[in-house]
């Protein structure tokens, strides 16, 4: 009887550690299977502060208004569509000349001044991994919905305005760039230092008056069209006259007032030189009556505002204006040789020849010619 007892004790014992064993084997492969599901996906905070679930591994992306940064970001073999800007190549817009095969890309959008216009139906034809959108476009979620694919919203910096390093960091992170966008930032932050150390100490009484026109904005505008705020000279320390107005950002302003600061340098986009001109036959006494074009103190200042900004444009900029402003605090620097520094840096390709070319390189400007 005792044997019998015991026998059924060992079979039951059995019985719960092959159950036990089994329950904790199902378990291991459910926490298995979880990891792996984990492991192919992950989960990042875009511009926007959305949470937005990624795919581990991207091998193919949309970009809406987002094409630059993604140049910058070295990563623009992974793109398979852009918008209609992205398409043609300009000058104002060179991540375009350094990428001739973007003429050829599917049109998942169109961009401009207009702002962001998805094209929905072609998104979920191409079916890329993820879409990066420029964070001007509010309606990330609604495409997300529509499309069934990973909406990432990004912000689309200027010049040092404190937005790039969370854009490269973001861009990186989604594709696994993080490399990549820790050397970016370090070359901007190593940019933005050189500038304000070489004019941060220069006395108010040092500092010339500046003026800039012929800016582009909402289209292209002649010499009055300018900028408070204006990123290249606020990267120099620069004394511009057009601050005194309080404004932040572009606007045309009354020549009269231009006349009455009477800054003692002018730069000009070269682009627009032919509205400058206009102007000039039409009222030549007020640019006579200037200083500046006295003196024969008008110079370049290239167009980046086009689809967003240009930030290696903007920063050649600041180096140009750095060398007429302040001649002594930058001798040491060839403005065509750091030009193409930071257009091989930043798009991977010197292109400074390719301004000059098309007369839009730096140098003097003579107004009414």
């Amino acid at each position: 009887m005792k044997n019998r007892i015991k026998k059924v004790a060992i079979i039951l014992l059995s019985l719960v550690m092959m159950v036990s064993f089994a329950a904790c084997s199902n378990a291991k492969a459910d926490d298995t299977e979880s990891k792996e599901a984990e492991a192919t996906t992950k989960v990042v905070t875009d511009s926007l502060g959305r949470q937005v679930e990624v795919p581990a591994e991207i091998d193919s992306v949309g970009s809406l208004g987002v094409m630059r940064l993604l140049t910058y970001m070295d990563a623009v073999d992974l793109v398979k569509g852009g918008t209609d800007m992205d398409n043609v190549q300009v000058l104002t817009r060179p991540y375009t000349l350094v990428n001739p095969n973007f003429a050829s890309l599917t049109q998942i959008g169109q961009g401009g001044s207009g702002g962001i216009v998805p094209f929905d139906e072609e998104i979920v034809k191409l079916a890329p991994d993820v879409i990066f959108v420029v964070s001007d476009y509010t309606q990330s979620d609604e495409l997300q919905a529509k499309t069934g694919i990973p909406v990432v919203a990004v912000a689309s910096p200027g010049l040092f305005d404190g937005k790039m390093s969370a854009s490269m960091d973001l861009i990186g992170q989604v594709l696994g760039k993080e490399d990549r966008a820790k050397e970016v930032n370090e070359y901007m932050d190593q940019a933005q230092k050189d500038l304000n150390d070489r004019t941060k100490d220069i006395p108010e009484a040092s500092r010339p008056s500046v003026y800039n026109g012929a800016l582009n904005f909402k289209g292209k505008h002649g010499f009055d069209g300018t900028s408070g705020n204006y990123g290249p000279f606020v990267a120099i320390n620069a004394n511009n006259v057009v601050d005194q107005t309080g404004q932040k950002s572009a606007f045309s302003i009354d020549l009269e007032q231009v006349l009455a600061w009477n800054p003692e340098i002018i730069f000009l986009n070269p682009e627009n030189m032919d509205l400058v001109n206009e102007q000039y036959t039409q009222n030549p006494d007020f640019f006579n009556s200037l200083q500046a074009v006295q003196n024969n103190k008008v110079y370049t200042q290239l167009a980046y505002n086009n689809n967003y900004t240009n930030v290696e444009i903007a920063l050649a900029d600041a180096y140009y204006a750095g060398t007429i402003i302040y001649p002594d605090k930058f001798k040491d620097v060839n403005i065509e040789k750091k030009a193409d520094e930071i257009f091989e840096f930043l798009l991977g390709e010197k292109l400074y020849a390719k301004y000059t070319a098309a007369g839009q390189g730096f140098g003097p400007l003579t107004i009414g010619k």
